[in-house]
């Protein structure tokens, strides 16, 4: 009886072994049974991919049948991924055998699913991103050329779409009666995105053009990898930011109209302002206003002076007497380049002095502040003051009073 029971007891923890490894063989895996699907449904979605690059040319009716078959393919292609997110990585975090990147990558997934009830559209597009950089990672660790060459040619010509897409649907968002903190939310949505694409996209589509076409935005997409690596304070944010509103007047001058990338170039003068008026450390201030300088002229000089359309003729007015007073400083730039930097940092102040004073009540501080600096350039000066107070003279400045030097 002792030696029937002990040899129970072995085959009990034998078998309990062969179950728990059967179990995670079973749990697909990329090179499993859903890895075998993605990779089918892959293949059918390049060669329709590819048969509808090849039929540019071909009849609209035989173009259509192709472009009805390529949406069919992707569609499930689309499916084929995302049952390998739920079947394999879910089971794998489940089960507590997942890797860091497989955990990241079920909690982006739920990132995203949780839009789906409040912004569908949204949700959408950011979905098939997603998938397809989940897959493209994939890809890229197959080894395999001529696979990575094909599928490229796919995923660029796609993402290129649904980031234009997505910033366009952002961009009419902004046009909705929205309260200030959606707003904000757009603002950070939008500067997400064009850092996604421009940090990721841009520079596979660099490496495939063979042409200029990406010589304008050449040195603002050096000025951006400045900004990739390590923790950035609030001044380098707000530098990456500026970077990339200027590459996207280039990339996405139609899904970003000029009239949003003014808006964000507002947003991002509206928190240099707060940056310079909150620091309390002279250097911080120093460094902030240096970079709310750099910031006018790139709002003035990239982005108003194309600006065709006004809604208010008198806007259209006032900015006509900055620019031509711009370029008169232009001439004074290769003569007396000293005198040409104090007096485009006056023109500059004075300039957004203007439109703050629009709501004082809101921008007090950063008002007090551009008219010191107006005193310090020569710019104004002081207006003093002598009244009487019992029989003696008290000499002061009174509060607010300046006037032109």
């Amino acid at each position: 009886m002792e030696e029937r029971s002990i040899k129970v007891y072995t085959d009990k923890t034998f078998f309990n072994k062969i179950t728990n490894t059967i179990t995670k063989m079973l749990i697909p895996t990329k090179i499993g049974i859903n890895g075998m699907l993605i990779s089918m449904k892959r293949n059918n979605l390049l060669k329709a991919y590819e048969n509808c690059e090849s039929a540019k040319h071909e009849r609209e009716d035989k173009k259509a049948i192709l472009n009805k078959k390529y949406e069919d393919a992707y569609s499930l292609y689309l499916e084929s991924i995302d049952k390998y997110i739920m079947d394999s990585i879910y089971k794998k975090v489940k089960n507590d055998t997942a890797t860091d990147f497989e955990k990241q990558a079920l909690s982006k997934y739920y990132e995203v699913i949780h839009i789906k009830e409040t912004e569908y559209l949204e949700y959408k597009y950011a979905k098939q991103k997603y998938l397809l950089n989940l897959d493209y990672e994939t890809v890229k660790q197959l080894n395999k050329p001529k696979l990575l060459e094909k599928y490229n040619a796919f995923y660029l010509s796609k993402v290129d779409t649904l980031y234009k897409g997505i910033l366009k649907h952002f961009s009419i968002k902004l046009a909705d009666n929205l309260t200030y903190q959606n707003k904000e939310e757009i603002y950070e949505k939008i500067f997400v995105n064009l850092e996604e694409y421009i940090e990721y996209i841009l520079p596979l589509k660099m490496e495939k053009d063979k042409n200029d076409t990406y010589k304008e935005i050449y040195d603002e997409y050096e000025k951006f990898e400045r900004y990739t690596i390590g923790k950035l304070d609030q001044n380098e944010g707000i530098e990456k930011r500026m970077a990339l509103l200027a590459m996207s007047r280039k990339l996405f001058t139609h899904s970003l109209p000029l009239v949003v990338a003014e808006q964000c170039y507002i947003k991002l003068l509206k928190d240099v302002r707060s940056l310079i008026v909150d620091t309390r450390v002279v250097k911080k201030q120093e460094k902030a206003y240096s970079l709310l300088i750099r910031l006018i002229e790139d709002y003035n000089v990239k982005l108003l002076s194309t600006k065709i359309y006004w809604d208010k003729p008198a806007e259209r007015d006032n900015y006509k007497q900055f620019w031509n007073a711009y370029k008169e400083l232009e001439k004074l730039k290769n003569t007396d380049y000293i005198s040409y930097m104090n007096k485009k940092e006056i023109l500059f102040v004075k300039s957004d002095l203007k439109e703050v004073r629009k709501n004082e009540l809101r921008y007090d501080k950063i008002i007090k502040f551009y008219k010191k600096k107006l005193v310090e350039l020569g710019a104004i000066r002081e207006l003093k003051n002598s009244y009487k107070s019992q029989n003696k003279y008290v000499k002061g400045v009174k509060k607010g009073k300046v006037a032109e030097a």
